[in-house]
């Protein structure tokens, strides 16, 4: 009797993890979550879904990105609808990008095209290089890039300096080790 009532605890505590709670604003059937014509943008998409998911519908929205990692621990995606959504084509489509590119089968996403900026409006998000979409991101990663490298030059000559103090500590230790051994004959 012990027996079955701690198995049956064990199933239930498991069939907790497996039950997900369907997003506020969307609709779920199964391992489907329907979000589409919900006017969600990158600040309201949901931030989590169950990682049991295989289908999403993001379609007519006015979603500019995805948020980075979004879709990185739902292990079995099979299909995201994505079609309707205004692109901004700058740093914040990477994830997006990187995320289409790694798909198998990338013929639902052909026809997701740059709503903005200018300059590649229309463009297929697919198609676009990452130097393209870098060249668009705004100035600020410049001082970022630029205060991290120094940064890294600040650290290896650190790391230089400290070396040659080890090699001197290490070249008086020999010396006296050497004087130590000669003083003791």
């Amino acid at each position: 009797m012990m027996r079955r009532r701690e198995t049956l605890l064990v199933f239930l505590s498991l069939l907790r993890v497996a039950v997900f709670e369907c997003p506020e604003a969307c609709s779920c059937t199964g391992t489907s979550v329907d979000c589409s014509g919900q006017e969600l943008n990158v600040s309201t998409i949901p931030r989590r879904f169950g990682n049991t998911i295989t289908e999403i519908r993001l379609s007519n929205n006015k979603l500019s990105a995805i948020p980075n990692g979004l879709f990185d621990t739902m292990y079995h995606l099979r299909s995201v609808a994505l079609d309707n959504n205004p692109w901004t084509c700058d740093c914040n489509i990477l994830y997006l990008r990187s995320w289409l590119l790694k798909q198998e089968d990338r013929s639902p996403y052909k026809h997701l095209s740059c709503s903005s900026p200018a300059e590649l409006q229309s463009r297929r998000i697919l198609y676009l290089t990452e130097d393209e979409v870098v060249a668009t991101c705004d100035d600020w990663y410049c001082p970022v890039v630029l205060i991290c490298q120094i940064g890294l030059v600040v650290f290896i000559a650190i790391q230089a300096i400290l070396l040659i103090f080890v090699i001197r500590f290490l070249r008086r230790f020999e010396a006296l080790s050497e004087e130590a051994i000669r003083s003791s004959k």
